[in-house]
């Protein structure tokens, strides 16, 4: 099925392939509906939504992150809150469909663990919205992979370097999944990365592996954090783009300012900066609405409990977080396309611009 929605409110045009994935967008529309070329800054209404379902999670006191070398920045070993009710996802959905595209499921947890996960995803399916999902892949079930094929657009499995990893992937696969690989980069799994790469070691049939930045959030550390001057930073940054893989590589829009440094040896058009509070925002277990899930801290919180989603959207504490891109790094040549990188967590940002310091 193919979705169209014309965004009135900020005049553009955007598509979404339900059976495929694919999406884009017009620029701004001048009154004879021409495209400009321009991009909106913003949609006047999330066109995706992190949801997070899971308030724990139920891998959390074994450690499995720790084990893998990932420091889960939503705390799963530690905090223990309630999942998302079923009640609260459905009225989620009610007030979103026919203007949302996609949803994230996650959360402190895998998603498929949680209590309501076949009704979550029969819900979303039948209002025209597709949910997709991250997993650990631990201890994931055939019934699982079944629902997932049936009313998932795409599925990502986070790369934990164990063998419950692989084995995931491939039961994903041999469903007719389209599966992506979740890689999240820090200063010790960025060298890994390259040789997976060079070597082709990742497995094969997948989708696209997608890189994460580490992020000093929740568990994670700052000393994990990559840095612009560390060499393998430039390595695998500036030599990514030069070989051809048999899957796609992608990144998270955190990575922005490391392409635009190290690589101009890609469309610029294919990427996008910092989308949150611009094309998504997060909403908690517990009912509140922030721009990114990494403001862990609750900054940038709209309780939902007594505002609509659309009322958190058009908040001045949502416009603040905006404000912070549109003001960032103004005299930088690469600002349309960077904006500053990450509002949140400005140690994350690739960059030695003198610019990137002027906010």
């Amino acid at each position: 099925m193919i979705l169209k929605k014309f965004d009135k409110n900020c005049n553009f045009i955007s598509i979404f392939n339900t059976k495929n994935g694919f999406y884009m967008r017009t620029g701004i529309l001048d009154d004879r509906g021409k495209d400009t070329g321009i991009e909106a800054f913003q949609s006047s209404f999330p066109e995706l939504i992190d949801i997070g379902i899971m308030g724990h999670c139920v891998h959390g006191k074994s450690g499995l992150c720790l084990k893998a070398g990932v420091q889960c920045y939503q705390d799963g070993m530690n905090i223990q809150d309630e999942n998302m009710s079923l009640e609260s996802y459905i009225t989620i959905i009610n007030e979103i469909k026919g203007k949302t595209f996609q949803v994230a499921l996650g959360g402190r947890g895998d998603p498929n663990k949680h209590e309501n996960f076949d009704e979550i995803l029969k819900y979303t399916r039948i209002n025209n919205i597709v949910p997709n999902y991250t997993t650990s892949g631990f201890l994931l079930n055939e019934t699982e992979v079944e629902l997932t094929k049936k009313y998932c657009g795409a599925v990502a499995v986070s790369w934990y370097f164990h063998e419950y990893t692989t084995k995931a992937i491939d039961m994903f696969i041999h469903s007719g999944m389209k599966v992506n690989i979740h890689y999240v980069l820090n200063n010790k799994s960025i060298e890994k990365a390259l040789y997976m790469l060079d070597n082709n070691i990742f497995p094969k049939g997948i989708n696209a592996v997608i890189f994460l930045l580490h992020k000093p959030v929740g568990m994670g550390r700052e000393d994990k954090v990559l840095k612009y001057e560390d060499i393998p930073v430039k390595n695998f940054f500036s030599n990514i783009m030069s070989k051809k893989y048999p899957f796609k590589i992608g990144f998270d829009s955190c990575s922005v300012p490391a392409l635009i440094n190290f690589n101009s040896n890609f469309n610029i058009y294919s990427i996008d900066t910092c989308e949150a509070a611009r094309w998504s925002m997060y909403i908690t277990p517990d009912m509140k609405a922030l721009p990114c899930s990494f403001d862990q801290e609750l900054k940038w919180s709209v309780d939902l409990k007594s505002k609509s989603i659309s009322d958190a959207w058009n908040s001045d504490i949502f416009e603040s977080f905006r404000n912070k891109l549109k003001r960032s790094c103004p005299n930088c040549r690469e600002k349309v396309n960077c904006m500053g990188g990450c509002p949140l967590c400005r140690s994350i940002i690739l960059c030695n611009r003198e610019e990137m310091y002027k906010l």
